[in-house]
């Protein structure tokens, strides 16, 4: 088994990802800027800290696992990469495509194995739904839509760092509209232009002392391509039962993936699509040396490059 470091666990999905690591891999240390958050979470995991995070990098550690704030991503992740180790990110890579565009010399100069977590590209609806679009039955493609949200605002679950404009970069849109960029991009390749609407729309008092920085927590962007096509990205911290949503529309016909299931129309026939399988996560496939081709270097630099015209 190969030697996994953790380097942060700021993000919500930081236990989730190290629990994975300790099943394929030997996870040999923990390390967070904040030391009352490690320790918490080293106990609750059973896991030895690192003291620092020069003691990370001068470790025998072979890949490390990357769940530290937004705005750290790129000083860590260029230490890793110069110490010959793979790196495995949470989304988004950086938040400036300078700070990008560093981090991808620093994993191309060292040939380090990198991965983002780009999971809804191996997850069993939109798979479903870009072999629909794939097999060439809805004809030109000329619009997507994709929406992903939840109620953290107004349930008040969601971390407090979450809304902190300098660790994150922004809200609801940096966070859970990631995965409709990547999903669009998948789809139709890059945008020309990219405009969007953030509002803060939550009422919740205990929930807005959280939220001091006023960052969005209900957004749209709209993108549009060179085809032609238009493709929207729905996002919300404020939405408490909207399933995930992602549409392909066609000039012949359309496909939708929502609450389970995939359907589509093709004239004037509906019928039901059988979804496929999932396939293994990007996380998986970093610590088995799996194929990293949808969720590498390139695909995390363009996650970005949307992601700055979005906010811009």
């Amino acid at each position: 088994m190969k030697k996994t470091a953790i380097c942060g666990v700021w993000h919500v999905h930081a236990e989730d990802y190290t629990r994975l690591a300790m099943k394929h891999s030997e996870v040999i240390g923990v390390w967070d800027a904040d030391e009352d958050r490690k320790n918490d979470f080293c106990a609750k995991l059973g896991l030895p800290a690192f003291g620092s995070f020069d003691e990370l990098i001068a470790s025998d550690a072979e890949q490390v696992i990357v769940c530290s704030s937004s705005d750290t991503h790129a000083s860590l992740m260029i230490e890793i990469a110069k110490a010959k180790k793979d790196i495995f990110t949470e989304k988004v890579l950086a938040l400036t495509n300078e700070d990008c565009e560093a981090v991808a010399s620093a994993v191309r100069e060292n040939g380090v194995r990198f991965a983002i977590s780009l999971v809804h590209k191996y997850n069993p609806g939109p798979i479903t739904v870009k072999s629909v679009v794939d097999s060439g039955e809805l004809g030109k493609i000329t619009y997507v839509r994709f929406r992903n949200c939840h109620n953290g605002s107004i349930a008040g679950w969601l971390p407090r760092h979450f809304y902190d404009l300098k660790e994150c970069g922004g809200g609801a849109m940096i966070d859970l509209g990631a995965h409709g960029f990547y999903l669009a991009t998948q789809l139709l390749g890059m945008p020309t232009s990219v405009k969007s609407v953030f509002t803060s729309a939550c009422e919740n008092p205990e929930t807005i002392a959280k939220n001091p920085d006023n960052v969005e927590d209900n957004a749209v962007t709209v993108m549009g391509f060179d085809s032609g096509a238009i493709a929207i990205n729905e996002t919300s911290f404020v939405s408490g039962a909207f399933p995930m949503m992602l549409e392909v529309d066609g000039e012949k016909g359309y496909v939708r993936f929502s609450e389970g299931r995939v359907i589509k129309k093709i004239g004037g026939t509906v019928s039901e699509v059988e979804m496929l399988p999932a396939t293994s996560s990007p996380l998986v496939r970093f610590l088995t040396d799996g194929d990293l081709s949808e969720c590498d270097i390139d695909d995390a630099l363009d996650l970005t490059r949307v992601m700055v015209e979005a906010y811009r």
